[in-house]
């Protein structure tokens, strides 16, 4: 077997989950390779977080595209439930410490992480064992918890979300590096890195009584980030966000790499084996919005199996 008949067959498969649900759909994701070697988006399996990220990074021109020397870096993880890894509901601890030591390696001068959590935000902190991996490689771990560390904004061309208590660091930092964890969601199917941006506001609850897909959507015009990196490492495949059991979990050793936020959530999508046009904020951030492509089809994708 050569090694395009591998990846073909490597990648066209279903993935089972607990009690029925179903992982499906691949096929648009892991199309055939295309020629050129200018990529949109990698997606890799099969690796731990650390040698997963290096690797993908390479593909989309290595962290100093990214990260400019002397500059401050926010690493906006999902840290909203006081629950340990294993559960599937906050980003992966290994890769958030991973991407902030890569950050310092490549001139960043401070690199900040918090998320404003569901919960009890210094349990989740702890919880998530991002507390005690971030702070092993210098990142500064903020806190999030007063409306101190909120300023309220302006959104441009916003709908329904005219305006956000928005958290300090967010607003300064010269980088942002979005690294939610792929996850169902009760209300809006899949939570993923546009949606992940809830946790830098300080009202979440708004956007859930005022149309909460057009209100993610309205948000994601106010700053892009320059990379979002989806840990797929464990999915929360049923009952999200915050799921209920471990039955919940599926281990996929997966991850998603790319500067552009619409494509790495459609990404995300298909492997919950969801349609990204389906989703609604996904769909309005594309189309409306103009900040990435859904259409995986028309995108340079680098599929990689370790």
């Amino acid at each position: 077997m050569d090694r395009r008949e591998f990846f073909e067959k490597t990648f066209k498969f279903a993935i089972g989950a607990v009690s029925g649900f179903l992982i499906k759909d691949f096929n648009v994701l892991f199309s055939k390779e295309p020629e050129d070697k200018t990529y949109d988006l990698v997606a890799i399996k099969n690796g731990e977080v650390e040698e997963m990220f290096d690797e993908a990074i390479k593909h989309i021109g290595g962290m100093m595209r990214f990260v400019r020397k002397d500059s401050s870096v926010l690493i906006k993880p999902n840290i909203g439930f006081a629950l340990p890894p294993e559960r599937a509901t906050t980003t992966n601890p290994n890769l958030v410490a991973h991407i902030a030591k890569r950050c310092f390696e490549a001139g960043a001068k401070k690199v900040y992480v918090f998320d404003n959590s569901v919960e009890f935000g210094d349990i989740c902190y702890k919880n998530s064992k991002i507390e005690d991996t971030v702070k092993r490689v210098g990142a500064t771990l903020v806190p999030a918890g007063s409306t101190k560390y909120f300023q309220t904004v302006k959104i441009p061309k916003a709908k329904s979300l005219k305006e956000a208590m928005v958290h300090e660091v967010y607003l300064e930092a010269d980088i942002l590096i979005n690294v939610p964890i792929l996850k169902t969601h009760s209300s809006t199917r899949a939570t993923i890195g546009l949606k992940n941006n809830m946790g830098v506001v300080w009202d979440r609850y708004y956007w859930h009584r005022n149309d909460l897909h057009q209100c993610i959507a309205d948000f994601s015009v106010f700053r892009k980030p320059e990379l979002t990196v989806v840990d797929a490492y464990r999915v929360l495949t049923r009952n999200g966000p915050r799921g209920v059991s471990m039955e919940d979990v599926s281990v996929m050793k997966t991850m998603i790499v790319s500067p552009d936020p619409v494509a790495a959530d459609a990404a995300g999508a298909r492997i919950l084996g969801l349609n990204p046009e389906d989703i609604g904020y996904i769909k309005i951030a594309s189309t409306e919005k103009q900040l990435g492509e859904y259409d995986l089809s028309k995108l340079n994708i680098k599929r990689i199996t370790l």
